[in-house]
């Protein structure tokens, strides 16, 4: 039988003569056991950031006592790495200290502290314990350990805010798990299934398209990608609507199931990974099923073509032209260059809704990933205070953001093509993320347009501590606090 451990917090404390503080729910424990935790702690002396001590024999009711380091009381904003860093060092220190927790092996209860912010302490906690291993043997898979929010002052609104962290952390990782499964397991129609079975429920309404659809539609430039496959394309449409009388936001997520490059086919080396490449798809279900489930008041239609991209007799061959939905003619240059050519049709189709905004999400540019690594998402925006409310949400959140530019500079080299409209890759070869949004830019006449290319973001190693390796489901929690603050009015 498991043991049940408890997780607390520790706060430096510079002035006076203490040297570190405890949190509320770590101080009332420490006086139920007369004070051995301090004594516990004073043996060696504070604990530094985002480290863990684990004592035992402290209390009858836990016999396992876990204290993790805050750093600093009341850190606040830090304005040069836009992060709000109160809450950025919960999560990091919950999540050490629950791991572990887990990994002594014996424990299968931890009453977690929510260190005076519940929403920051349920995401550090759940998002560390995620682990893709449903796969594997049960003597492989990592112990299952259930989670309880310490809140000993019985305060309501601590729970409100332990359940909102708790609901976005289970979203970021249904998104992993997307993410993660591997491609012949999650093809298009797999997805599509999946948004079905698990978004109806929430009230979410589910349309699935297929390839006579798309071709009624005339998109030309998506199926040239899907030709190259056996697996059926799905065109994937949801509506969740619970702001009646508003217009909504499209969120457009790239999904490709898995990209080989077709016939400009990728080197190996790292190809696996490529079952990621719906990322932003994923992050488009993942934000429209947190919402549905915080019956959030927002108005969202989430739009994701759906295909793989492989190499076969029938695949579009560089040097090929296609037509869009909205009629501009596309020489397809590299077929690993696929993503905005899915993009390019849904950004179209999005328009036939009148958003107030069209918002694209994609693993879109190996450049992205030069450009920016796992530090931020790299965003391009028409619209300077849509862009502005996402950042202040990645301050809040802990997944940033970083605005990159949309120039005539760059469109210049994908408008350059002697035999079509466009080009899907450009002439210059450099600064691959911007040509990509240049490309994308062709497809979109309404004002209010942002694209998130999130392929430096797409896995995790050690970037960010609280989400352990594999594949990130960033930054699903960043769109979903978006989301809110877009439909409760906080654009300035």
């Amino acid at each position: 039988m498991g043991k049940r451990a408890i997780l607390l917090g520790c706060f430096e404390k510079n002035e006076d003569k203490e040297k570190y503080l405890l949190t509320e729910n770590a101080t009332k424990f420490d006086e139920t056991v007369d004070g051995k935790l301090s004594d516990a702690i004073n043996v060696i002396g504070p604990l530094k950031k985002n480290k863990c001590r684990v004592f035992y024999g402290l209390s009858p009711t836990h016999p396992v006592v876990a204290v993790v380091g805050l750093g600093p009381n009341n850190a606040g904003y830090n304005d040069s790495e836009e992060i709000d860093e109160d809450r950025e060092n919960i999560r990091s220190a919950i999540s050490v200290g629950t791991r572990t927790l887990r990994d002594l092996g014996s424990i299968d209860q931890i009453d977690v502290d929510d260190c005076g912010d519940g929403v920051a302490a349920a995401e550090g906690s759940h998002l560390i314990l995620y682990n893709y291993d449903e796969l594997k043997g049960e003597s492989l898979k990592k112990s299952n350990v259930n989670l309880n929010h310490l809140n000993v002052s019985k305060d309501p609104e601590a729970e409100l805010k332990w359940n909102y962290g708790l609901t976005l952390a289970k979203g970021q990782n249904i998104t992993r798990r997307l993410m993660e499964t591997p491609a012949n397991l999650m093809t298009p129609t797999r997805f599509g299934n999946i948004a079905v079975e698990e978004l109806s429920k929430l009230g979410v309404k589910v349309h699935i398209r297929d390839r006579a659809w798309a071709e009624s539609q005339k998109m030309g430039s998506f199926l040239s990608v899907a030709n190259g496959s056996d697996q059926p394309p799905i065109f994937l449409e949801m509506h969740y609507n619970n702001a009646p009388n508003t217009k909504p936001i499209v969120f457009v997520g790239k999904g490709i199931t898995f990209d080989s490059g077709g016939i400009s086919l990728k080197p190996s080396l790292n190809m696996d990974k490529m079952r990621a490449d719906m990322g932003g798809a994923a992050n488009v279900f993942g934000t429209i099923y947190t919402l549905a489930s915080l019956k959030a008041s927002v108005n969202i239609i989430g739009l994701t073509p759906l295909t793989e991209n492989m190499p076969s007799g029938k695949a579009t061959k560089p040097g090929d032209v296609v037509f869009a939905m909205n009629g501009k003619s596309i020489q397809i240059d590299n077929t690993d260059a696929e993503g905005r050519l899915v993009l390019a049709d849904a950004l179209c189709y999005a328009h036939n809704f009148e958003p107030q905004l069209i918002l694209d999400i994609a693993t879109l540019t190996g450049a992205m990933k030069v450009a920016l690594g796992a530090a931020m998402v790299g965003v391009f925006s028409t619209s300077t205070k849509h862009y502005n409310l996402l950042q202040k949400c990645g301050v809040q959140t802990g997944d940033r953001v970083w605005r990159m530019p949309i120039l005539s500079h760059f469109t210049k080299q994908i408008t350059d093509s002697a035999t079509a409209d466009l080009n899907n890759i450009g002439g210059a070869g450099q600064g691959g993320a911007c040509v990509a949004a240049a490309f994308l830019k062709e497809f979109v006449t309404n004002p209010n347009w942002m694209h998130l290319d999130i392929a430096g973001v797409m896995d995790n190693k050690d970037d960010v501590s609280y989400l352990g390796k594999g594949m990130s489901g960033r930054p699903m929690r960043t769109l979903v606090y978006f989301a809110k603050a877009f439909f409760n009015n906080e654009l300035n």
